[in-house]
């Protein structure tokens, strides 16, 4: 099967649904196109304009979770399409309080905030849904392709609404924007979606988002995409978030030096994506972060420091082939880290890391140039990201073989003696493994693997204990919070956990297998 850079859009449903996220965003960077320049309109300060981005990505640090549970549990199609008309709400009240001018700095951060709960509750969602268009070999290409979507809006978004700015005024990109909103809403309620059934009730909401910060914190390779996202973030939104003030300052600079820069650095992206297939080859995912964070910081200091849309725009350019590398390097390994069952809340943590990030960086750096200048701002924010990708280095998010997430049905429900309610529990699970003492250590390593996915599948404690009188006999155990929450683990089963039992059991010397025990807690009449 074709692994090239654009085999994804050969598959039908990818294809109509890549399209309609170009579109959408599109709509988003016309959005905060235009709410950035209507705010420079609108007040001097350097803070509140850089706030813009701090609204626009606040939500998504806020409800990133909560949306990534959401898409795990409800239909996704159905989720993707509300969000759509969420967004085009907001973007019908934005216009109409501009054509009356109605509209001051502190309405429209708010305006931007509640686009901003849209993106927030769109992103996990889509990001849950690629993997189920396109094979496993093409998923890199795919979000290569996302990310060519991104920027080719990048572009579209702030020509179209440079344009309608100059043309007819702010609240006319509004106006497109909600347009084209509810167009994408329609063609996404086109999409026909198999879903796949459980015989199990669906997760309930509090114990979705529990168990999917926990996959999260006991995954390690997950720690260093998190590390990683948010560090770059630091430094490269500060060029982002005070590009209006850059723009305003070169020589001639209006809504128009503005535009251009934007789509400079969107045109880069572009050229960077459709070559990332390349690069992959040849670097390391390492190395390409490492690298592109070092090209970013290097060109945040060039357009700091421009004379005139002549260095700064080629400046965009390279930055944005530094973004788009090291941004869609980092959402592959972050996508390969995370099984389908518990994919949006994952990915939707990844997206509060990296938009907690943007959005801190965005106040950060805007109270940095209102202190002191702009140039003065993106200087620091370049250092800052430089003096800390050493320390940074140390969080490798390639090195070791990655697992296979590919679900497997190898292990089988248990059957019981007697029915059993859904929600009774908790439920004690505990093995008995018989160790020679000389493997002990070996063991325990293993071991520390095994706690991890047992945690990571939602359990609630575990511990291995070792019999005090005879120290070849371990005892694991584990309490899931309920009957119905222990079965899900056998939906849940993936390759690599299956190859981690192997490993267990090839520990084990005992004439029979492992003694597995299941009990669950008797409920006792306090009285």
């Amino acid at each position: 099967m074709s692994a090239s850079a654009w085999a994804p859009l050969t598959q039908p449903v990818f294809r109509m649904l890549w399209i309609t996220w170009l579109v959408a965003n599109t709509c988003m960077w016309m959005n905060d196109v235009a709410a950035a320049w209507l705010m420079t309109t609108l007040t001097t300060s350097p803070a509140l304009v850089a706030l813009v981005q701090t609204a626009s990505m606040l939500p998504v640090f806020l409800l990133g979770l909560p949306s990534g549970a959401l898409a795990d549990i409800l239909d996704r199609r159905r989720f993707f399409m509300v969000t759509q008309f969420w967004v085009a709400g907001v973007a019908v009240v934005t216009c109409t309080l501009v054509l009356t001018d109605a509209i001051s700095p502190v309405l429209l951060l708010v305006l931007t905030f509640a686009n901003g709960i849209g993106l927030a509750m769109r992103w996990p969602v889509f990001a849950a849904i690629v993997p189920e268009l396109v094979p496993r070999v093409q998923l890199p290409a795919a979000l290569a392709l996302n990310g060519i979507a991104m920027n080719a809006s990048r572009i579209i978004g702030p020509l179209l609404a440079g344009a309608i700015i100059a043309a007819l005024g702010s609240a006319y990109v509004f106006v497109l924007n909600a347009a084209l909103s509810v167009a994408a809403g329609f063609v996404i309620m086109r999409w026909k979606r198999e879903r796949t059934v459980s015989a199990l009730p669906g997760e309930r909401f509090l114990g979705a988002i529990r168990v999917g910060w926990q996959y999260v914190r006991q995954s390690t390779r997950m720690h260093a995409v998190l590390l990683r996202i948010a560090l770059f973030f630091l430094q490269s939104t500060a060029v982002l978030a005070l590009l209006p003030l850059v723009a305003r300052g070169l020589q001639g600079g209006g809504a128009g030096t503005f535009t251009m820069l934007l789509a400079a650095m969107g045109c880069g992206a572009v050229v960077a994506a459709s070559q990332l297939q390349r690069l992959r080859a040849r670097y390391d995912r390492d190395t390409l972060v490492n690298r592109g964070s070092i090209v970013q910081a290097a060109m945040t200091v060039i357009v700091a420091f421009a004379p005139n849309v002549w260095v700064a725009v080629p400046a965009m350019f390279f930055s944005g082939m530094a973004w788009i590398t090291v941004a869609n390097t980092l959402t592959v390994a972050a996508q390969l880290a995370l099984p389908d069952w518990v994919r949006a809340r994952g990915m939707s943590i990844y997206q509060m890391a990296l938009m907690g990030s943007a959005g801190l960086s965005a106040a950060l750096w805007g109270k940095v140039a209102t202190l002191g200048s702009v140039p003065l701002s993106l200087l620091a924010a370049a250092v800052t990201g430089m003096a800390l990708l050493p320390w940074a280095r140390r969080w490798r998010i390639e090195g070791k073989a990655e697992e296979d997430l590919t679900p497997s049905q190898a292990w089988k429900p248990p059957v019981t003696a007697t029915p059993i309610a859904p929600d009774a529990g908790p439920v004690l699970v505990t093995i008995e493994y018989r160790i020679d003492p000389a493997q002990a250590a070996a063991f325990r390593e293993v071991m520390k693997e095994s706690r991890r996915s047992r945690l990571r599948q939602g359990a609630l404690a575990w511990e291995l204990f070792r019999d005090v009188n005879d120290p070849g006999l371990y005892t694991e155990y584990f309490i899931d919070e309920s009957w119905v929450e222990h079965l899900r683990r056998f939906d849940r089963v993936t390759a690599a956990d299956v190859h981690l039992r192997q490993r267990r059991l090839a520990f084990h010397i005992g004439p029979q297998p492992p003694v597995v025990t299941r009990r669950i807690a008797e409920p006792l009449d306090p009285h």
